[in-house]
C-alpha cells in the first residue's frame, strides 16, 4: 500500500517533539487519538524510546498508519486500535493504562460535543498526574490570530460546519469540569499551538 502523506506533519514534527521530550519525559505508556497518516507515530516513538506509544484512529484509516510502521519500524511503537470519538470506549491493551495522551489536528476537525466526549473520557479514565497534550490552531478572546487561521475556518465550516478553529478559554474550561490543568501553552509554527494538562 502507499503510504498517505500529509506535508504539514512533515512540517510540525520537530516543534511538536520539542515540547514532548519535556511533557513525556516521565511517562510510561501514550495513547494518541487520531494518529492520522501515521507519520507523527514514527517519528516520536524512535525519538521517545523509554515510552510505549499507542497508535489509535477509525477503522478505515488503519492500514495507512500500518504501511508507515513497516516503513519505519521502533520496538516501542504499536499498530493502532479502534477510536471513533462518536462511540469508541477507552481503548484497552495488554500493556497497561495510559498514562498520556496526545493529539494532533483533531479539535477543529470534529463536531464540538467530540470534543467534549474526550475530555469526558480523559476526566474518566487518565490517572491524577497524568498528561494531556494537544496541538492546532486556537482563537484567543473569540479572536482568530491570523488571517491564515480565519480562511483556515471558513474552509472548515464549508466542508463540515460542525467543525472550526475552537476558543482556548472554552477549552480550557472544558478540561478544568474534568480535573484537567493546563500547565503550558505553547506557540507554534504557522500560528498553531501545543497545549499542556495534567489530571489533579
Amino acid at each position: 500500500m502507499n503510504r498517505p502523506f500529509s506535508q504539514s506533519c512533515e512540517n510540525n514534527q520537530a516543534p511538536i517533539f520539542g515540547v514532548l521530550q519535556h511533557a513525556f519525559a516521565d511517562r510510561k505508556h501514550v495513547l494518541e487519538i487520531g494518529s492520522g497518516t501515521g507519520q507523527h507515530s514514527v517519528y516520536f516513538a524512535p525519538r521517545l524510546p523509554h515510552l510505549i506509544w499507542q497508535t489509535s484512529e477509525l477503522t478505515a484509516l488503519h492500514a495507512g498508519i500500518a504501511a508507515w510502521h513497516a516503513h519505519m519500524p521502533a520496538s516501542n511503537l504499536r499498530l493502532p486500535v479502534e477510536m471513533d470519538l462518536s462511540h469508541s470506549d477507552w481503548p484497552k491493551t495488554e500493556e497497561g493504562t495510559f498514562d498520556a495522551v496526545f493529539t494532533s489536528n483533531t479539535l477543529h476537525i470534529v463536531a464540538w460535543p467530540l470534543v467534549e466526549r474526550l475530555f469526558a473520557l480523559l476526566g474518566q479514565h487518565l490517572p491524577v498526574g497524568g498528561v494531556f497534550v494537544v496541538y492546532g490552531p486556537f482563537n484567543y478572546g473569540g479572536t482568530f490570530t491570523s488571517e491564515s487561521n480565519r480562511s483556515f475556518d471558513i474552509w472548515l465550516q464549508s466542508r463540515d460546519a460542525a467543525s472550526g478553529i475552537r476558543d482556548f478559554e472554552a477549552v480550557v474550561a472544558l478540561a478544568a469540569q474534568h480535573g484537567l490543568r493546563l500547565q503550558a501553552d505553547h506557540a507554534m509554527p504557522a500560528n498553531n499551538r501545543t497545549l499542556v494538562f495534567q489530571k489533579i
